[in-house]
């Protein structure tokens, strides 16, 4: 990774009483719409970073040979990383550089930069320590978007509230966001995925700082860009990490970091389940063999730990959804460190 800056200071100048707000743009072919998303970025911020990665269309040189903005910095990938890892190459330079806030805006003109302090307000009040949009706010608005986009970010939403515990949270896959620097620094940025599956895996991790997440409702602007997001050929390998992640965030909060009743009820509803199943399956097989009806008693043996287990687990469901972080974590995590 490479930075090619302006006249600038290494550090952000005197940041004004709203805090210290970074702009990262991951930049990959979209050389037809980045100067004008960088124009459109107000005064508020400090610096904007455009990460280009490895673009075919050279955007990062567009920008340094066109935008005469003193406020950017080109950062160079030396391979393509993919969104998440563009998204995680800015994140490294704003928080070297003293970033409070990063804001993460896409090259493609989609998104409003004039929306950009709806972002940052929740975090530097103290109220959030992740912002990001939501486009399903507006039902006026939801007819612009594409109709295979609308039914794949419903079916991708439902699964991520499975797998990062944000029960409210819609969207997922929605890339306006911002960050508290403070969180980010103490984000694994080597384990988050790094191409389309990375706003869904960083509120996995989010979640397991217990951090709180807000949404902000936002409208899309969809024109002649292109989108690289093709449901068909990822929702197999989202499905994977879906459960991957769920898998990993119920035994990270309910059994390494903390035991509650709900590790109680999760436990002993998926074994009286798994009793049932096994038990009244075995039985109904070798009433099969035997051609005979299987006894009552047999049957309610195995209905009844079924019938028991899957109460216990939607006791834990609702347990999961209530338990959704509330307390903004910002303020009590120690000064950010360089990644």
């Amino acid at each position: 990774m490479q930075c090619n800056r302006h006249e600038l200071n290494a550090k952000f100048p005197a940041a004004g009483p709203g805090g210290v707000i970074a702009v990262v743009i991951p930049s990959y072919k979209v050389t037809r719409h980045i100067l004008d998303v960088i124009e459109r970025i107000g005064p508020e911020v400090v610096k904007i970073y455009v990460v280009d990665d490895k673009c075919p269309d050279q955007s990062g040189r567009l920008v340094t040979r066109e935008c005469k903005d003193q406020r950017v910095v080109v950062v160079y990938n030396e391979n393509n990383l993919g969104v998440g890892g563009a998204v995680m190459a800015g994140y490294r330079c704003a928080l070297k550089d003293g970033a409070e806030v990063i804001v993460k805006i896409d090259g493609d003109g989609q998104m409003d930069p004039s929306m950009l302090l709806r972002f940052t307000s929740p975090i530097l009040k103290g109220l959030a320590d992740y912002t990001k949009g939501n486009r399903f706010y507006d039902l006026t608005q939801i007819t612009q978007m594409p109709k295979v986009r609308l039914f794949g970010n419903a079916v991708l939403s439902f699964m991520a509230k499975f797998s990062t515990g944000y029960w409210g949270l819609f969207d997922p896959t929605n890339g306006y966001t911002a960050i508290s620097a403070r969180v980010a620094a103490h984000l694994p940025f080597d384990k988050i995925s790094t191409r389309y599956f990375f706003e869904t895996d960083i509120l996995f991790r989010l979640n397991t700082l217990r951090a709180v997440v807000v949404d902000i409702p936002m409208h899309a602007h969809y024109a002649d860009e292109e989108s690289g997001l093709k449901i068909s050929k990822i929702l197999a390998d989202f499905i994977f990490k879906h459960l991957r992640n769920l898998f990993k965030r119920i035994f990270y909060n309910y059994f390494l970091r903390d035991m509650s009743i709900a590790s109680i009820e999760l436990v002993a509803g998926l074994l009286l389940i798994a009793f049932g199943l096994i038990f009244g399956g075995y039985h109904w097989a070798d009433s099969e063999v035997r051609s005979i009806p299987t006894p009552t008693g047999i049957i309610m043996l195995a209905t009844l730990p079924i019938i028991i287990g899957f109460q216990l687990l939607l006791a834990f469901l609702a347990f999961d959804i209530a338990n959704a972080p509330r307390r903004s974590i910002g303020a009590d995590l120690p000064e950010p460190l360089a990644k």
